[in-house]
């Protein structure tokens, strides 16, 4: 893998896990809103990973057969979670049906938390690989001094 692979490979982790933490903050944000413009209360999302494999341009993929299994990750699609609301009892609410139950959102603020720090150490470890690389081609460059 080249250095522009590996480059290409740690940015679209950054990318990917970028979007992860706009989703989760959207859900811990909506984690009370009990009418949306859909009607009913607000659902949690989750980013759908796919596997990419590595672009490049077609003189790279001629001069480097070792780069054919290179992938990164893209962010296919924000999917709805489909468990059902949350009923909590508090007949003062607007939006309270006739026996006093709520449906509050199915986002579970621990959970989200959980993967607001999964979020932030994958996009950290894709800082730190960015870094090698980067670090290593620079050492190569010294090497011809």
């Amino acid at each position: 893998m080249d250095f522009f692979s590996s480059m290409r490979v740690s940015a679209s982790g950054l990318e990917a896990q970028t979007r992860r933490m706009n989703t989760i903050s959207s859900n811990i944000a909506n984690a009370e809103t009990t009418r949306t413009e859909e009607g009913g209360p607000y659902k949690r999302k989750d980013p759908i990973f796919t596997a990419e494999t590595d672009k490049e341009s077609f003189g790279e993929i001629l001069n480097n057969q070792l780069d054919q299994q290179v992938q990164g990750v893209l962010v296919e699609d924000i999917h709805e979670d489909t468990a059902p609301p949350r009923m909590v009892y508090n007949p003062n609410h607007p939006d309270a049906n006739e026996e006093g139950y709520v449906a509050m959102p199915n986002v579970n603020t621990v959970e989200e938390m959980a993967n607001m720090i999964s979020a932030q150490r994958s996009y950290e470890a894709n800082v730190t690989a960015m870094n090698a690389a980067k670090a290593m081609a620079a050492k190569a460059l010294e090497i011809g001094k």
